[in-house]
């Protein structure tokens, strides 16, 4: 079968293009034929070596969607035929999050799904609703399923409030979108006017161009008269904390997602001086929240925001379009 291999850290040229023979599924596996995968910033900083946990070689990226094509002995929860997408952590089914449950993240930790063929954990696969395309299920693993878990199991967020999410990229637009069919308001940052109208056209009511406006958090105070946001997805990392604080009400969340600014940001509540915030470390989340973020996304036909679809030969220049930041939404290979 053909794949890609993570064979040296330095970005985009070490995916290499391999042959490698069809796995086999053994007990509790099942094999799944991919027929999409998405990027994310993690496969981006992986390419690079600073993500921490790495072993290389590694088949990348950890978002997927196929068909059952084969199981092991003792599975029963999929069979041959059955639409797919394989969850980011394969032993985080349900509960809370634990380090054992953490410890085997696809693309990272091991193997991932830049491949023709995979062998996951049966547990570990969410069933895709027929409405879906399999583009479309490739973006849900890591992306959708940390927006569904900041927004709801972690930020509880209710009909009326307000959501701060920051830039255009995956997480941010399903923030976006999920928050709209709940029932929020969304005030969305860009640094580019036209990826704030396409946002607008999803339902953002709040504009901010961080780029012209180096203290956004004024804005989004002025947005919310004063009041600041009620949850806050934090995908710049430090170099955007102070700002997302300042930005959020009394009492209110942020989700620590992401590190686009070079370093994570810390749940180290000192930084939120006597404002009382919740400040929540964020990593995707379970089987369950998964399947919980589907049934929402099929009582109101949400589909992903696809940006552009890469052929599979064209996975490294995948990745390069990621690295330019150009995209609005997620970047898909096609395999």
């Amino acid at each position: 079968m053909q794949a890609y291999e993570l064979q040296h850290t330095t970005g985009s040229d070490g995916w290499v293009a391999v042959e490698k023979p069809e796995p086999r599924p053994a007990l509790g596996q099942a094999l799944v034929r991919i027929h999409a995968v998405s990027l994310n910033y993690r496969d981006l900083i992986i390419a690079r070596g600073t993500y921490p946990g790495l072993h290389v070689p590694v088949i990348p990226c950890s978002d997927g969607a196929g068909e059952v094509v084969a199981v092991g002995p003792g599975v029963t929860r999929v069979k041959p035929g059955d639409r797919v997408a394989p969850t980011f952590f394969q032993t985080w089914t349900d509960g809370e999050r634990t380090p054992e449950k953490v410890a085997r993240a696809l693309g990272g930790a091991i193997p991932g799904v830049l491949a023709q063929y995979v062998c996951v954990d049966a547990e570990g696969l969410a069933l895709l609703p027929d409405w879906l395309t399999y583009e479309e299920g490739a973006t849900l693993p890591c992306a959708a399923v940390t927006a569904w878990n900041a927004l709801v199991p972690q930020g509880g967020l209710q009909p009326g409030q307000t959501v701060l999410a920051q830039g255009t990229g995956g997480v941010s637009i399903f923030a976006l979108q999920f928050a709209r069919i709940l029932g929020a308001r969304v005030i969305i940052t860009s640094s580019h006017d036209d990826k704030l109208q396409r946002a607008k056209q999803l339902g953002a009511e709040g504009l901010v161009n961080y780029r012209r406006a180096p203290d956004w958090e004024q804005q989004v105070l002025s947005l919310t008269g004063g009041q600041g946001v009620d949850h806050v997805l934090e995908v710049g990392g430090a170099g955007t904390l102070p700002h997302s604080v300042a930005a959020t009400k009394e009492g209110g969340h942020i989700a620590l997602i992401g590190l686009l600014t070079g370093a994570p940001g810390k749940p180290d509540n000192t930084a939120t001086g006597n404002k009382q915030l919740r400040v929540v470390s964020t990593y995707v989340g379970s089987r369950e929240m998964f399947e919980d973020m589907l049934q929402a996304m099929t009582r109101q036909q949400t589909r992903p925001v696809i940006d552009r679809v890469f052929p599979f030969a064209q996975a490294r220049e995948a990745l390069r379009y990621m690295e330019s930041g150009g995209h609005f939404g997620k970047i898909v290979v096609a395999v």
